[in-house]
């Protein structure tokens, strides 16, 4: 299968589909850090969804303007429009003629602006100790089954500013300490978990020619 995995700088995803024999190449504006600089196109998506053919695309298109973690700064990515423009990039995504799409993006606006996501998932389900909820938007594709249901991982606790007892999972914690710049913090917030990408590598090219 000719696989997309669109907006993937780690190649998380583009890897495990490589292993199972797929022609998959991440894409994004960013280098990609997995390694494999042969399988990543490095250029603007939407140009490459409309030049070139595709069986499948797997998409993590950018949230910081979407997830509801950032709604304090809605009302500022409102006027400067940096929201309505994630929201049209979103929505390209869903609407490319491909037929096979799986859309990923943490709880956001989405779910009300467009339709509510067809699952949500954590990596604790499929093997990895941590939680971070997960909506996937899906065309013609199987909700993941889970793989292995493990603990939910540790967590930082701390109080806020305002005298609250508050607690992140410690793996959101340690990218926030490890980054230097947002655009780094970023990036280590957005990559998928080792038991999703094997999930959706096996599970969405092993139904894909199953009748529905």
């Amino acid at each position: 299968m000719r696989i997309l995995v669109a907006c993937e700088e780690s190649q998380a995803v583009t890897i495990e589909l490589r292993k199972l024999g797929h022609e998959a190449y991440s894409c994004d504006l960013l280098p990609c850090s997995g390694g494999y600089p042969e399988w990543h196109i490095q250029e603007d998506v939407l140009k490459v969804i409309d030049r070139e053919k595709w069986d499948m695309m797997i998409a993590f298109p950018p949230c910081t303007d979407l997830a509801v973690s950032g709604a304090r700064h809605f009302e500022r990515k409102r006027k400067d429009g940096s929201q309505q423009r994630s929201i049209e990039f979103f929505m390209k995504i869903a609407n490319a003629d491909i037929p096979k799409i799986a859309i990923e993006n943490p709880v956001g606006i989405m779910s009300s602006i467009w339709r509510k996501p067809d699952q949500i998932i954590q990596p604790w389900q499929f093997g990895d100790k941590a939680q971070k909820t997960t909506c996937l938007w899906l065309k013609g594709l199987d909700n993941l089954e889970h793989t292995e249901v493990v603990e939910k991982g540790e967590f930082f606790k701390f109080i806020s500013k305002k005298g609250e007892k508050k607690q992140m999972p410690m793996w959101y914690y340690k990218a926030l300490q490890d980054a230097k710049t947002p655009e780094q913090r970023r990036t280590l917030r957005s990559k998928t978990f080792p038991g999703i990408a094997k999930a959706m590598a096996s599970q969405w090219t092993e139904s894909i020619n199953q009748p529905k």
